[in-house]
Formats: structure tokens, sequence, C-alpha cells
């Protein structure tokens, strides 16, 4: 072997190993690349093959001279003079090309088959298109869609991230990773949870409003082991890591259950449920819960209604007892006319509505409902709404009447003590003038 040719392994053998390639691989593309120099000479053979010696290093060209099926019927040595300086310029581009197409190659096989998994780079650039996250070896596109709205992504700051498709370009590999993904929710418990990477405990669902809320559904395969304490963790601290992660987005993790009413009133907690209705045929859940549960059970612009009928699959109707009793009652949905019962000249109770026009009677009520027996109902009710009024009317007559007379009593009894004791008065002072009178003269007389 010629020094040139150690050389030239040797050379060829360190690239190899740094870029991990194979020794194999480079020779292959250097002969590929040295028989296309060949035929550019205009006494080249139609057809050639180049060999390379990977002990030697000692590069061959032979004429080949092929039948119509293809088949080699002669070969010779037709290696040129100068080729020798051909091959050294030829394989320092062919190299750098095929160290580039391999590292691009490389690159997409390492991120092919991780759809679905989780990374963490750091920041690089941002815009409102999309931001750049560096994955070490390659970077990976956040594009705007697939963003949590309110967050901000800093230069430099490390982020996990969720792949969602890894695309194959001429300039090497191009990820594609989320954040607002629910599958980055799974991802992150299984980083934070034991029991879910050991197969103890499965995430059977997840529903997830990005930046707001997240529920998930979780359960056991272990009997000994608490799906949701599990997922929680001890005061809080496996959630709240996932939470942080999340630039504070509330997590509930709720247990799963085959039966669809059971897990409907695990997933609109907190709100406790007293019922819940299912129809089969229009995949319609009807969830009864306590007035004061109401507001509690929709949530927030309906959040909580949302996620539950997403993490359950089943289109969920709230309604508070009260309602469910009007519904029944079959006076739900009705509007009702306004205005009083009053009594006219007649002395008839007549309907007068609010906002005027011609008062009703009883009468005219029933007869102007549909149908015979809707007339009568709606006359008995008028007769009962007749009754309490004048009931009423009579309660507030006699109380009128009691407070007049009291008021009449008081006063003639005020006035009654008033002229008693105007007369005694007077009698005080009418015999203290006679006393005074009589006393007189004898005064005088004395004097």
């Amino acid at each position: 072997m010629s020094k040139t040719n150690f050389e030239f392994l040797d050379a060829l053998g360190q690239i190899a190993r740094d870029k991990g390639i194979s020794v194999e691989t480079l020779l292959d593309a250097l002969a590929n690349a040295l028989v296309a120099a060949y035929k550019r000479r205009p006494d080249a053979a139609e057809e050639a093959v180049v060999t390379i010696d990977p002990d030697s290093g000692e590069i061959r060209v032979y004429g080949q001279e092929l039948d119509e099926e293809g088949n080699v019927i002669r070969e010779w040595d037709d290696t040129p003079d100068d080729f020798g300086r051909i091959a050294a310029q030829t394989a320092k581009q062919v190299i750098l090309q095929r160290i580039r197409e391999v590292e691009r190659d490389l690159k997409y096989e390492e991120y092919a088959g991780r759809e679905g998994d989780i990374v963490t780079g750091i920041v690089q650039q941002t815009d409102n298109r999309y931001t750049l996250l560096d994955l070490g070896k390659v970077e990976a596109l956040l594009p705007q869609a697939e963003q949590v709205s309110y967050e901000r992504y800093e230069h430099g700051a490390r982020l996990k991230a969720y792949i969602v498709e890894v695309r194959k370009t001429t300039k090497g590999p191009q990820i594609v990773v989320s954040r607002s993904h629910p599958g980055l929710i799974k991802r992150l418990f299984e980083l934070e949870v034991p029991e879910i990477s050991s197969g103890a405990v499965e995430i059977k669902a997840a529903a997830r409003e990005p930046g707001h809320r997240t529920k998930i559904a979780v359960w056991s395969n272990d009997p000994n082991v608490d799906p949701v304490g599990a997922c929680v963790g001890a005061r809080g601290s496996r959630v709240r890591m996932v939470t942080n992660e999340l630039r504070g987005e509330r997590v509930d993790v709720v247990p799963y259950s085959d039966d669809p009413v059971e897990l409907i009133q695990s997933a609109l907690a907190p709100a406790r449920v007293r019922e819940v209705r299912l129809d089969d045929e229009t995949g319609t859940a009807t969830v009864i819960v306590s007035d004061y549960q109401l507001s509690l059970a929709i949530g927030k612009e309906g959040q909580n209604a949302r996620l539950a009928a997403r993490l359950t699959g089943w289109r969920i109707d709230i309604k508070s007892e009260t309602q469910l009793a009007e519904e029944e009652s079959g006076y739900a949905g009705e509007e009702w006319a306004e205005g009083e019962w009053i009594q006219n000249e007649a002395g008839e109770m007549v309907w007068q509505p609010a906002e005027g026009g011609s008062a009703v009677s009883a009468t005219e009520w029933a007869e102007g409902a549909d149908g015979a027996d809707e007339g009568v109902a709606v006359a008995e009710a008028v007769e009962e709404a007749v009754e309490e009024v004048i009931e009423e009317a009579v309660e507030e007559v006699i109380e009128e009447a009691i407070e007049e007379a009291v008021e009449e009593a008081i006063e003639e009894v005020v006035e009654e003590a008033v002229e008693a004791k105007v007369e005694e008065e007077l009698e005080a002072a009418t015999g203290a003038a006679a006393t005074s009178e009589n006393a007189s003269p004898a005064e005088g007389a004395q004097a």
C-alpha cells in the first residue's frame, strides 16, 4: 500500500467515525462518483465499474461490454493514467455531499417514529408565525396554531412540547411540535407518575381547553393502586409539577368507570350530581343537580360542562331541581301574561293587562282558551285566583277597619281624659278662689 493510499483510507476512516457513517457507505458513494467522472472522458467505455480496495485503497476502473440482456460478456482494465488526480478531486466533493445526506437521513430516522412523544427544546426564535425550538441536532417548529394563546416564549427558555409530525425535506427533517395538544398532558403525567409508565395506572380519556383547564379520567389495572391518588401525588406534588409546566393551567383528575352514569358524575366534579338520565338514541345525558350546584356544574362560560362532554363522549344537558319540577308540571317554557285582577264598577273581578287595553272577565278568559277541557281548566284557575284576590281584599278591608276603629277609640279615650283633666283643674281653681274671698274680711279686722 502506498503512503498516499494509506493517508486516504485513514482520513476516510476518521470522517466515518466523526460523522457516524460506515466506511463502506463512503466507499460506495465515492465509487459511483468516480464512474460518472470516468464517463466524461472522450475515450471512456459505455459501461464501466470502479472498484476501491478497502485494505489497500487501490482504485481501478474496468470497462464492460454487455449483451442485449445486460449480462457482462467482456471486461478489461481501463484505468486512466491520471485517474488518481481525478479521484482526489472527486472524493472531496462526494464525501462532503454524502456526509450531508447521511446526516439528514440519520436525523430523520431518529425522530421519524417519535410522533406522539415529548421533547425538550430551547427557544431560539419567535415571531407572529412560529417559534423555533433547538432540540440539539435539529430544530423543531412550533406553529402559531399549536401554541397556547396567552403563553409568551422568551429566548433561551427551556420548553417541553409534543411531537405532532415529522416531515422529510431536502434540507433535513422538519419536526412540528405542539403546546396545545391533549397528548402533551398524557406525556407529562407519564414523566411525573411512575405508575403510568409501568402500566399500573392508565389515562383512559382527556379533554383540554389549552391555557385554561384540563380533565383526565384515569383507571387502575392494579386493585391496590388508587389511580387518582397516584396522579395527584402527596399533597398534590405530582399534579402541581404538570400544572407548573403548563404555566398555571388547571388539571382535574377523575376516576374512570365503564358505567356512563358514574363517569358523567365524576366528570362534572367538583359539582355534586343528584341524578343522571341517559338517552341512548340521541346520546344525551340529562343531569339533575341541586339549585345551588347549577352554576358550579355548568362552570364559567359553560367550561365544566363542555369538558365533561368531551371526556365522556355524551351530550350533557344540566338542569336544576326547580327547572325539572317546572318541566314535569307542564308549565315550563310558558309565557304568562302580565297584569292583575281588579274589581270593576259592577263588582265583577276582571283581568286588567299591564300593557293596557280592555279588561277580560273570567268567562271571556275561559272561552278564549283552546278546547273545552283547557277552557274549564283555565276557568277553574281563574276562579281560584279570583277567590284568592277577594280573600286578600276582604282581609285588607278588615285590617283597615280595625285600624280605624282602634284609632277612633284611642282618640275618644284621649279626649275624655283631657276633658276630665280640664274639669279637675277648673274645680280646683274655683275652690281656691272661694276660700280666698272668705278669709279676707277677718284678716282685715284683725289688722
